[in-house]
């Protein structure tokens, strides 16, 4: 596992100095700090939930679905991003890893709901540092049976979203469990659908 993880942040350094921006520069030195170690984070909360097909939004350079799915999580994955080079490079670290049941879609979540719903169906939902809460539990409860599970990474700011948009998510996902991610400003929120 050690050495696929360090096989990937090789890779994406590769990447983001020569090919595309994966990351912001300023992030390279915190990579495993910032990025990996966050993404693992989620693994003991994924790993609880026992979701076996997950959707992963924005997933960008990989996080939090390359590192979870590295570690074992999840039976299946489908990592959606909008912007095609990111995509390139996912599928690229897929191939070199040979990670096996992910599936690397180039797409905008809110258009793939409409078109692919059926394709989409999970009982699993990542997303880190994306959209506001609101908007992507409004797509999460498009995709998520009843009874499955949203995980979002986000910043000091989530309490603030979620209360000035409870109307909004509280109809289809229960109150989140949040736990936070070190002794830093982020965390994990875990929604459940509600039946």
């Amino acid at each position: 596992m050690l050495a696929l993880l360090r096989s990937f942040a090789l890779e994406l350094l590769h990447w983001n100095r020569g090919v595309s921006n994966l990351i912001s520069h300023a992030d390279e030195l915190r990579l495993v700090e910032r990025h990996i170690a966050e993404s693992l984070a989620g693994a003991p909360v994924l790993r609880a939930l026992a979701c076996a097909s997950i959707v992963d939004l924005g997933s960008g350079g990989g996080f939090p679905a390359i590192p979870l799915a590295i570690t074992g999580i999840g039976a299946r994955w489908t990592l959606v991003e909008s912007r095609r080079n990111k995509t390139l490079f996912l599928r690229r670290v897929v191939e070199r890893l040979e990670l096996r049941e992910i599936e690397v879609v180039t797409g905008r979540l809110e258009v793939l709901v409409e078109t692919e719903p059926d394709a989409l169906q999970c009982d699993g939902f990542t997303s880190r540092a994306t959209m506001k809460a609101k908007p992507t539990l409004e797509l999460a409860a498009r995709i998520v049976r009843p009874g499955g599970h949203a995980v979002l990474w986000k910043g000091s700011g989530l309490e603030q979203e979620l209360n000035e948009s409870s109307a909004g998510w509280k109809r289809d996902w229960s109150a989140p469990r949040v736990s936070k991610i070190g002794d830093g400003p982020n965390s994990i929120a875990v929604f459940e659908r509600n039946t």
